[in-house]
């Protein structure tokens, strides 16, 4: 599987077999981690075995089952892009995750951000975690808008690289896959 591919058969999943996640993807992901650290600033951690993070009574509500395990998504809070290189980097964590044969679920409110094992340094603060795991399912496909109704871009306009960027956009996660974004040109010339 290549990155396109875990792109589009990637879901959100919030129900995880008992399983834990073999010693050989544990060593494969904390490496890729470290390496995301260390080019982003970011502190991100990957934490195993913790069900408490995820027994909360929102985390009941949002349906999740043998959560317990995680990446903590941790940063700096003075950094001015925190939000985005948080967003950046998961993703590009989640995919490799996919990738390796395990499921995953950005989680920002359903979690107990006071149970979360993740180390924080003084200045830093948990900006959401990931759920990791073997899950149930694969996950199901979420609803999109139209492409009309997240670029600007007529797409007769778009050339293939920027049609085929606005389509993996369209299958990212976002927060209640609500969609609140819009891809614009801003060149004046419509020349993308």
């Amino acid at each position: 599987m290549d990155i396109k591919e875990a792109i589009k058969i990637r879901h959100s999943v919030r129900q995880y077999k008992d399983v834990a996640i073999s010693e050989d993807l544990q060593a494969e992901l904390t490496s890729l981690i470290e390496n995301c650290n260390e080019e982003s600033g970011l502190h991100m951690q990957l934490i195993t075995d913790d069900p408490e993070c995820f027994d909360t009574f929102l985390a009941h509500y949002g349906k999740f089952k043998n959560a317990k395990n995680y990446i903590a998504v941790v940063g700096p809070k003075a950094m001015p892009d925190l939000d985005e290189k948080s967003g950046y980097y998961g993703q590009k964590i989640v995919l490799a995750a996919q990738m390796m044969g395990l499921n995953t679920c950005w989680v920002a409110g359903t979690y107990g951000r006071g149970k979360c094992k993740a180390d924080k340094e003084a200045g830093e603060k948990i900006v959401c975690v990931i759920a990791i795991g073997y899950g149930e399912t694969e996950g199901e496909k979420h609803k999109s808008k139209p492409l009309a109704k997240l670029c600007d871009v007529p797409e007769a306009e778009m050339p293939v690289w920027f049609k085929n960027g606005v389509k993996a956009a369209m299958m990212a996660p976002t927060a209640m896959n609500q969609q609140k974004f819009l891809i614009q040109d801003r060149s004046g010339n419509r020349k993308v």
